[in-house]
């Protein structure tokens, strides 16, 4: 919002300067963006009375001025506005005077005639984008009297950004509160007078939508001027606002509006038929607004009718069928309030932002609607005649915003602020923001006064005291607290290790929504029931992920349409199941596709695959030091590749999956190359074992190399499990180092070539140690699957 300095001061006037002032603003949360003058630079312009206008000798279109500036002589100005006449005030740009723009008035002659200044527009003075003919000024102005001086364009222009609970302070007066409270300093409403009624004309008003409007609050005024023109003070103070005046009727609702931060509107009466109705717009209903454009009306949107048509967007614009023109002699004053719900968005729907959406979104004093009818009525019978019928209110005071007590508590205060401040400080603070206490044994019952909709808790009330107190005034302390050891588990799983561990291995971490779309939801998780947000950011980000796959996925989309095609991320994050109500998992994820190396000439080019992403999962879960608790067992998934694809196991248990993203999906998608993923409960990984130190043997180790021959369909991990329960102590290691299917092995069955690492911490091993080892593994292997030494 921008204000004017100068009629910040006719409300309160403290004695500080612009910058104290705008550094006070700031403190108090309402932070000042800018501040600049009322008008450009200039200077030389003074106050002249044109005495006289005679047409120029050889110009149809200009006329020689005689002009009283206050000196010992006139001047004789050429001037070739249409509205220059004798009689008139007009600024004067006397010689030497310097303009907007760099320009300075010399001496002159235009087509033969002496030129000894320039009268002004209010565009050469920049005050205005456009102007017809030179600035007329009161008449109560005196020739000679400096022009900056006599329309105080030095004034300051404040502009504060307020957000968006602080809506009391849209206004003239709601910014003048604040600074009155601030400084301690009496502040000087103008009187509003109640305007008496001339006639009894009435309009009748239905409200259809209470909840959207509690309050409507209307007067007909008859046989105003419309072409009146308004006056300069108020078109001065509406430019400086940031409004353009247009008639006196729309720029008295918008000074209204400036002044108290009552949005208002006026209809043309003769285009109302039979009454006012609130209501809810019906399905296709249109309207055309004030700016010319029409839109169609959803079922939503809370509207100003009459029992014919919709007269305006309620709370956001008038309608043009409706407004004021030239012709209008009688009109109606509306003034309403609208609950914030009912407006907020709704403009943003139809592609407007107005003034008074801007106000009417953030709350507007609910028990402001009389007094800013009584205000506009008084100032339209003063600029443009007319008179005033009754008020017409009508009151839903069942869907008026309540104003409930809030109880404070004088120590909470010294709590949370951590100083000690007066309990009549405090009293003076509150009263003087217009909110009602009432003694209670601990502290005071206060009333928030009905313009701070902010305003709901305890802690709302003390943010009040130290904000008028002054948050430069309360002093820096070192916090004070005791700073209890927590001893970190030995055995736990540390997750950000585990990141640095993939970091290593050239993985990117991704951080990546909660939320995905339910098409999403169906590809990745399907079967599962879905949760469903209440009230979405966008359909695309409508239901609570079940896996971390589905952000993975997207951000893989997202890099190779930028020609990434190596791509290594993991995320750790929840997952979101329903079993008998919302279950939250903390997981842990991991995606892989592309080369297994950066392109180098020397450097292995193949693709990643399935064991390359197990290597490093295996690495994470190692970090629990018990890796012989995990297992991988084959198993299908409806998102993964059959034969590519398995669960991972911990002591039995299923806490994750590993294997190939499916083909189908992959096309989905659009990814066009292999990916491979796992996902792991976080949970499972948080016990883990104490490593313990084992001697090294000095004593040689001896490999015993198998080549073992069995069912195609047997898992090395059957194979291992089956060594490791049968070998004896001596056998420390057993190693994979070769799959071979083809010649000389019968159809529908491989072989695997193993390693045995045999070795005695305490002694050399015999050979007849070794055999016996290798034998008992070999009977042990054929006794339980059937598995076959390699002739």
């Amino acid at each position: 919002m921008r204000f004017s300095e100068s009629w910040l001061r006719e409300w309160v006037n403290p004695d500080i300067t612009t910058d104290e002032l705008s550094h006070q603003l700031s403190m108090a949360g309402l932070e000042v963006d800018g501040v600049e003058t009322a008008a450009p630079a200039f200077s030389g312009v003074v106050v002249g009375e044109i005495l006289s206008r005679e047409q120029h000798p050889d110009a149809d279109k200009l006329g020689v001025c005689q002009v009283n500036v206050g000196g010992d002589e006139n001047l004789q100005i050429v001037c070739g506005a249409k509205n220059a006449a004798a009689g008139m005030k007009v600024p004067v740009a006397t010689v030497g005077a310097k303009l907007p723009g760099d320009f300075k008035i010399k001496k002159a002659k235009l087509r033969g005639v002496q030129s000894l200044g320039m009268i002004c527009s209010a565009s050469e003075l920049g005050l205005a984008e456009s102007s017809e003919g030179i600035m007329a000024l009161p008449v109560e102005a005196t020739p000679g009297q400096d022009f900056r001086d006599l329309l105080s364009l030095d004034d300051a222009l404040i502009e504060v950004d307020l957000t968006p609970d602080r809506g009391d302070c849209l206004s003239i007066a709601g910014i003048a509160r604040e600074v009155s409270v601030i400084n301690a300093v009496a502040l000087n409403k103008p009187a509003i007078d109640v305007v008496k009624a001339e006639h009894d004309e009435t309009l009748p008003v239905e409200i259809q939508a209470p909840q959207g409007c509690p309050r409507y609050v209307c007067r007909i005024v008859k046989g105003i001027d419309v072409n009146a023109p308004t006056p300069d003070w108020m078109v001065e103070k509406l430019r400086r606002g940031g409004i353009r005046a247009i008639n006196p009727v729309v720029d008295i609702t918008n000074y209204v509006m400036l002044e108290l931060g009552q949005p208002m509107h006026g209809f043309d009466l003769a285009q109302l038929a039979d009454g006012i109705l609130v209501r809810m717009a019906g399905q296709g209903e249109k309207l055309t607004l004030l700016d010319g454009s029409e839109i169609a009306l959803t079922e939503d949107s809370l509207v100003i009718a009459d029992h014919k048509r919709v007269l305006a967007l309620a709370g956001i614009m008038g309608g043009e069928d409706s407004g004021v023109t030239d012709s209008t002699k009688d009109i109606l004053f509306e003034s309403a309030f609208f609950n914030p719900l009912a407006i907020t968005g709704k403009a943003r729907n139809y592609g407007l932002h107005t003034d008074s959406s801007h106000r009417f979104e953030r709350g507007v004093d609910w028990q402001l609607q009389v007094e800013a009818i009584e205000r506009a009525t008084g100032l339209l019978i003063e600029i443009a005649g007319g008179e005033a019928g009754p008020v017409n209110e009508v009151v839903s005071k069942d869907d008026l915003p309540s104003t409930g007590q809030i109880h404070l508590r004088s120590e909470r205060v010294s709590q949370i602020l951590g100083i000690e401040i007066e309990d009549e400080h405090i009293e003076q603070i509150l009263v003087m923001l217009g909110m009602t206490l009432d003694k209670s044994a601990v502290g005071w019952w206060v009333t928030a006064p009905s313009s701070r909709f902010d305003i709901a808790l305890e802690v709302d009330l003390i943010e009040e005291i130290a904000r008028i107190y002054g948050y430069e005034n309360i002093p820096t302390n070192r916090a004070v607290a005791s700073q209890d050891m927590h001893p970190t588990k030995e055995i736990g799983f540390d997750l950000l290790k585990a990141k640095r561990l993939l970091v290593a291995r050239d993985y990117q971490e991704s951080i990546t929504y909660s939320f995905i779309s339910p098409e999403l939801a169906d590809i990745l998780t399907p079967g599962e029931e879905r949760i469903k947000l209440a009230n979405p950011i966008s359909a695309d980000m409508a239901i609570m992920r079940g896996s971390l796959w589905a952000g993975l996925i997207q951000a893989m989309q997202h890099n190779i349409s930028r020609q990434q095609n190596r791509i290594r991320l993991f995320e750790s994050g929840l997952s979101f199941k329903q079993h008998g109500g919302i279950v939250q998992k903390p997981m842990f994820a991991g995606l892989v596709s592309g080369p297994v190396n950066e392109e180098q000439w020397d450097a292995d080019k193949r693709q990643v695959d399935f064991f390359d992403l197990k290597g490093d999962l295996e690495a994470v879960l190692a970090m629990t030091a018990d890796p012989a608790s995990f297992s991988f067992q084959k198993a299908e998934n409806p998102v993964l590749h059959p034969g590519q694809a398995a669960k991972v196991l911990r002591n039995g248990e299923e806490i994750g999956w590993i294997g190939m993203l499916h083909p189908e999906i992959e096309k989905k998608f659009g990814l066009g190359i292999k990916t491979y993923l796992f996902e792991v409960e976080l949970d499972a990984l948080s016990e883990g074992k104490l490593p313990a130190f084992e001697a090294l043997s000095r004593f040689p180790s001896i490999r015993r190399d198998l080549a073992l021959v069995m069912h195609e369909g047997l898992d090395f991990s059957d194979v291992e499990k089956c060594v490791k329960s049968s070998a004896s102590t001596i056998v420390k290691d057993i190693r994979l180092f070769d799959v071979y299917t083809g010649d000389n092995i019968d159809s529908g069955r491989k072989s695997l070539a193993l390693s045995l690492i045999l070795q005695d911490s305490s002694k050399t091993l015999t050979d007849e140690e070794v055999e016996n080892a290798v034998h008992g593994v070999l009977s042990a292997l054929s006794s339980e699957l059937n598995v076959e030494l390699r002739d």
